[in-house]
């Protein structure tokens, strides 16, 4: 039911805003200031394998670099699978090794030079395989960024793909506002922008990243040039001070 409602207010959110902004050009008579929000791409990490989380390094609210530990997960299968691998390749590189020197000698075929080369040979990539396995039990954040939410705990089973932390790189903020189909006409790509809110720091900057080619929201009426004002457009900002800014936050943007 939390998920349902979730989703709904993901999609009937814009065109509240869209709503909003219109009431709100109406009121303040100026074209310039439109009403928008914070919103971010997050990088979901998941397991590669199921597994249980033994360790979670990181909480909500951490920030993390790169490269970071941010949580582990049970590895005895992979440890196990390893030492079969490892006791393969040491068989398989016996009789490669056998084989080559009656080759040598004179005694061995081609045929079980080639076979025993090609057995050998996928022992090392299976043991190359196992050594990955184990090593991704250890998952270390692919980004610089915002812990956003921690979905699993320690001691729980989580599936393949299945997302267990969310991060928000900087670079993933965005603002997004709504504009009138007659100023579409006025601005670019890589306009500067101004953006303000209730505690942000002042002269607040960023630039349009992304202009929509459709009406994000259009009024149940017929099309015509006394109506065309009402239709608005999705636009995208990338802020100048992302760190500044958090997903959902209401902003005033001007176009300047």
């Amino acid at each position: 039911m939390t998920n349902g409602l979730a989703s709904c207010w993901r999609w009937l959110r814009p065109c509240l805003l869209a709503v909003s902004f219109v009431a709100a050009g109406c009121s303040n008579g100026n074209d310039n200031v439109m009403q928008g929000w914070i919103e971010g791409d997050f990088i979901f990490v998941s397991p590669d394998e199921q597994g249980r989380i033994e360790t979670m390094m990181v909480r909500q609210g951490d920030q993390v670099t790169k490269g970071q530990l941010i949580f582990t997960l049970d590895q005895d299968l992979q440890v196990a699978d390893l030492g079969v691998a490892e006791a393969t390749l040491a068989n398989t590189r016996q009789a490669f090794d056998r084989a080559q020197q009656l080759m040598k000698s004179g005694a061995g075929t081609q045929k079980d030079f080639d076979v025993t080369q090609a057995l050998y040979r996928e022992a090392q990539a299976k043991l190359s395989s196992a050594q990955t396995r184990l090593t991704r039990r250890k998952v270390l954040s692919p980004v610089d960024g915002l812990v956003q939410t921690v979905y699993f705990r320690a001691g729980e089973t989580v599936q393949p793909g299945r997302a267990i932390v969310s991060i928000l790189p900087p670079a993933n903020v965005k603002v997004r506002f709504f504009v009138p189909e007659p100023m579409l006409a006025r601005i670019a790509i890589d306009d500067p922008i101004k953006i303000g809110c209730d505690g942000c720091p002042a002269d607040m900057t960023g630039k349009i990243s992304f202009i929509s080619r459709y009406a994000e929201f259009t009024p149940p009426v017929i099309y015509s040039q006394q109506e065309r004002h009402k239709l608005v457009y999705l636009i995208e900002a990338m802020p100048a001070d992302p760190k500044a800014l958090r997903v959902g936050q209401p902003v005033d943007v001007v176009v300047t």
